[in-house]
């Protein structure tokens, strides 16, 4: 599909032909570069509807000075009858006010699309993978892992809105010694299973009664003949089948946020294909890994340091502080090559890769983003990496720390708390601030029915819309755009804010922040909210106007619209826009 048509695009490509006009009489230099030239809201709402900086970026390369180039300007656009006015502020930026019709216009364009307003093409089919999740395989979700969950989640279903194809990605650490451990520790279950009486669980082993299930599973399956066997006859096979048990475990708890992937890459079968051999063998031949000694550890040396040469990547060139080993002292793997290896694999098949992290990974980001450019360099495609790092939530109830009962072993899940409060609930909660802020999950606020508990205000707006419409069409009223040049001030501000939600889909997608559109609803939640209110003192202002037909069907149009675009937005972040509360 094409791109919605928008305000701004459609201003941006008048100017752009007010711009070409002047070319074509003299007074821009032919060829003049518009690159930087903007259409934007001006930053108080009281100058105009609209502003360009036109006059002010193209003034020099002209050799004119900024307000005579913004009046040659302003008199092309005055013409246009969708320019109610155009005035020139400062130094020379330019501020339009709209003909109603236009904004008019918009509302219209907004019922003609339905669910696909706000899409573009920006994304033009770039392939975008988005890694996230990406928890050990050893236990069932919590809530160190939700924040991140969601964020990844609805940034790839923001970029799928706005044209890209999108690669939603988990990558299972299986091959590490926490997954020994996790065989060991379902071995133990599968023995209880079996009759044993195990007694406490050992120290260093996962306690959590997640595991029962996956011992009476193991138990069903294998019988006994690996209770009493040694450890390197069974290891192999526990590990590959609890990994397995647990990643049906994670696939369920996210399936309670509405997460699903598209691809599951095991760092296992990354060894197994030997790709981190592949990998370094590239890298080697593109003399980006060399043998050397690492550096000393940074302050006190410890006393059994000692010089080792060891495969070192050159991240140095690349804006690291030191070159990272990617293989250990014993020839095994460090995270860091299995991680350059596994970033190769997916570079091969997306244009983009993003991935999102927990905050405690800070301090990988670099070298990781130095593999990446390495790999882009080497293959002479550039290849955008970013990561987004997630800060932890702090659990609260009554603005107090809170202590959930921890089935789970040592920590609360994920599980828990949706059932507590809800899919919804915790999801929109997870993108009321940046990823990177510290965040305070407080059970009593995020269920609060108040103006200062978002998900309320944004899902009570659409319940109220929704309301509204079942009271009207009890009374024999119907929403219709036949008549909606009967709205005045206060109805075009609502079509104004519902305007700019396209456009900021677009800068949520190209600044890869999702919370955007969170904040975006809940301005137009208070903007539809205030209206509401101006309602109850003033009935001729109710969207219901029993006496004025017309009138009541172009409201309700109006407020038809402002549910579709809640309900948009809230697709996007993976949220059910509620019909009634």
């Amino acid at each position: 599909m094409s791109d919605s048509p928008t305000i701004y695009k459609l201003f941006a490509a008048k100017i752009d032909a007010a711009l070409s006009s002047l070319e074509a009489e003299g007074v821009l230099p032919a060829g003049t570069s518009r690159q930087n030239v903007a259409v934007e809201p001006p930053r108080d709402s009281s100058h105009g509807d609209l502003a360009t900086n036109a006059a002010m970026v193209l003034a020099k390369p002209a050799g004119l000075n900024p307000r005579v180039l913004a009046e040659a300007i302003v008199a092309k656009l005055a013409a246009d009858p969708s320019v109610a006015s155009a005035e020139i502020a400062g130094p020379g930026f330019i501020n339009l006010r709209l003909d109603p019709a236009v904004w008019l216009a918009e509302l219209s364009a907004i019922a003609t699309l339905g669910s696909d307003f706000g899409r573009s093409q920006m994304g033009a089919g770039r392939r975008v993978n988005v890694e996230y999740v990406s928890a050990n395989p050893t236990g069932p979700m919590h809530m160190g892992h939700c924040r991140g969950a969601v964020v990844g989640d609805a940034l790839a279903a923001l970029l799928e809105f706005v044209g890209n194809e999108v690669t939603r990605e988990y990558y299972i650490n299986d091959a590490g010694g926490q997954v020994d451990v996790l065989a060991r520790s379902a071995h133990l279950r599968y023995r209880e299973a079996l009759g044993e009486e195990i007694g406490e669980i050992p120290e260093g082993l996962y306690p959590g009664d997640y595991l029962i299930p996956a011992g009476e599973y193991l138990a069903g399956e294998l019988g006994d003949r690996f209770r009493d066997v040694p450890e390197e006859e069974w290891l192999p096979i526990f590990r590959a089948e609890a990994v397995e048990q647990m990643m049906e475990l994670i696939k369920r708890d996210l399936a309670l946020l509405g997460i699903h992937h598209d691809l599951f890459s095991s760092e296992a079968a990354l060894h197994g294909a030997g790709k981190p051999d592949a990998a370094e063998a590239w890298l080697r031949e593109h003399d980006l890994v060399y043998d050397g000694i690492l550096e000393a550890p940074k302050g006190k040396t410890p006393e059994d340091w000692e010089p080792v040469e060891l495969p070192l990547f050159r991240s140095t060139k690349f804006g690291d502080d030191q070159d990272r080993p990617i293989r250990k002292s014993d020839g095994s793997w460090t995270y860091f090559g299995a991680d350059l290896a596994y970033h190769m694999e997916k570079a091969k098949a997306a244009d983009e890769l993003i991935d999102i992290w927990g905050a405690d990974h800070a301090g990988t980001v670099k070298r990781i983003k130095a593999a990446v450019a390495a790999l882009s360099e080497g293959q002479g495609k550039p290849i955008p990496f970013d990561v987004k790092l997630v800060q932890m939530v702090q659990l609260m109830k009554g603005g107090q720390p809170f202590k959930m009962s921890k089935r789970a072993g040592n920590f609360v899940t994920l599980a828990d708390v949706v059932d507590m409060v809800g899919k919804d609930v915790v999801r929109f909660t997870m993108l009321t601030r940046k990823p990177e802020a510290q965040m305070d999950f407080d059970f009593d606020k995020v269920v609060e029915a108040s103006k200062e508990n978002p998900v309320f205000y944004v899902q009570y707006a659409h319940a109220r819309i929704r309301s509204t419409m079942r009271k009207a069409a009890a009374e024999g009223f119907a929403p219709s755009g036949d008549a909606i040049d009967l709205l005045g001030a206060e109805e075009l501000e609502l079509i104004k804010q519902a305007a700019q939600f396209p456009r900021e889909v677009e800068a949520a997608a190209k600044a890869r922040e999702p919370h955007r559109i969170a904040f975006y609803l809940y301005d137009l939640a208070g903007a539809f909210h205030a209206y509401w209110n101006l309602g109850n003192d003033r009935p001729d202002k109710r969207f219901i106007v029993a006496e004025n037909a017309a009138l009541t069907g172009a409201r309700l149009f109006l407020a038809e619209q402002l549910g579709q675009v809640v309900r948009n937005g809230l697709r996007i972040l993976g949220v059910e826009a509620v019909e009634e509360m």
